[in-house]
């Protein structure tokens, strides 16, 4: 069953929630970061992507980059922006994206469930990005990055959460610059807390990373290294109830045909898949259909029956792309290596896949159906992991509003 714990949040002043808050270091690059942060001395992103605040040229795994990220994150407290909260407690966070909402609660979970598979994973991770979270993770004695855990419906559990946000009025709440709705509470009553550690560790007998397997891993390896610290053996999540979530498209775009031309790609490609030419952009409307972008032409391919399995991974879509497009006719192996392909969020729309291909950068572009999060739950629970990049979720939360120190 789910262990999980209150802890005592580092989280910036109510008045100054909206500035602080960042988007999370993985989804912006340096120079994206540099320009958020700029004329903003108390954004997060001065710790999370401290290379900001250093010449451009700087390595961003060079130890200057985290012993920077570890003074900005100490200035941050020094000066009040930062306060430590007074006890261990639960948070509510429920983020607004278009008019849905989806509410999360956040704790730290246990490094012991992470190696258990109590927390399941569907994703493998890459050594030089676990050691980046480590190096900063290590020097900074915390925590800053949150990791998205999702489990099956508990309705006990809902209801405490919907009553407590009915009852309570936010700690912060405040609209981001890209539209997103950030509301947090503070649950600091002993008996509530008592009840919520009770629930989970009764009723939640398995939670799911969602999105962030290198943050996860990464805390687990420097639990290891901190063995004299027992708030290393907890890391920082926020866990949702799977009704409230939603996936998006996770797609690709790959940067030659592997010496074929357009038209033998296409006449390769009927051996697995109908093949029906569209006059819009292609954004697949079920399972086992995708969208070609080739040539400033868009088109539909429809799997046929029997050129994919019916086992959790077997019947993915990306898994299918995978097998049938990228490694049989384009010579893509490992799409964790391989350099010939890059992944667009379903959050950029069909206009950034036509874009990266008119551009010459890249030759064709695929569209995909969305994972379910019942099938992200089926691989996790088979053991097995999902091709890389299979699934994109939003909204993201903001690095900054609460932060675990270790």
């Amino acid at each position: 069953m789910a262990d999980i714990k209150p802890f005592t949040a580092l989280r910036p002043r109510a008045e100054l929630a909206q500035q602080v808050a960042s988007r999370p270091y993985d989804v912006l690059n340096s120079d994206e970061a540099r320009v958020e942060a700029s004329g903003n001395p108390v954004s997060f992103l001065h710790v999370t992507k401290s290379e900001i605040d250093l010449p451009a040229e700087t390595d961003t795994h060079s130890l200057a980059v985290y012993e920077k990220a570890k003074e900005n994150l100490q200035e941050l407290i020094r000066h009040d922006i930062l306060i430590k909260e007074e006890k261990p407690c639960y948070y509510i966070y429920e983020l607004i994206m278009n008019g849905r909402s989806q509410t999360g609660l956040v704790c730290v979970s246990s490094v012991e469930d992470y190696f258990k598979d109590v927390i399941k994973k569907h994703e493998l991770t890459r050594p030089e990005k676990e050691k980046d979270r480590i190096d900063h993770m290590r020097t900074l004695e915390a925590q800053t990055g949150n990791v998205f855990l999702a489990y099956r419906d508990v309705t006990e559990v809902n209801a405490l959460i919907n009553g407590w946000k009915t009852t309570n009025k936010p700690l912060y709440d405040f609209k981001a610059t890209d539209g997103i709705q950030h509301n947090i509470w503070v649950i600091d009553r002993d008996i509530v807390i008592n009840s919520i550690s009770q629930l989970f560790n009764t009723h939640v007998p398995f939670t799911y990373i969602a999105d962030g397997h290198h943050r996860a891993a990464s805390a687990a390896k420097v639990s290891g290294q901190m063995a004299n610290s027992p708030q290393a053996k907890y890391f920082l999540t926020t866990i949702f109830p799977a009704s409230q979530l939603v996936i998006l498209d996770y797609n690709r775009v790959v940067k030659d045909l592997h010496g074929l031309t357009g038209a033998k790609l296409i006449s390769l490609l009927q051996d697995d898949f109908f093949i029906t030419l569209s006059t819009e952009p292609v954004k697949p409307t079920q399972l086992h259909e995708f969208g070609m972008f080739l040539e400033g032409q868009w088109y539909i391919l429809t799997s046929r029956k029997g050129t994919y399995g019916d086992d959790p991974i077997g019947v993915l879509d990306v898994t299918i792309l995978s097998n049938n497009i990228l490694n049989k006719l384009l010579g893509i192996k490992d799409q964790r290596t391989d350099k010939r392909i890059d992944f667009v969020g379903g959050i950029r729309g069909l206009t950034e896949l036509e874009k990266r291909v008119n551009s010459g950068e890249m030759k064709v572009a695929f569209s995909l159906y969305p994972v379910t999060i019942e099938q992200l739950f089926n691989v996790a629970d088979s053991g097995i992991v999902m091709p890389p990049k299979s699934t994109w979720f939003e909204p993201k939360l903001r690095d900054g509003l609460l932060t675990h120190l270790i």
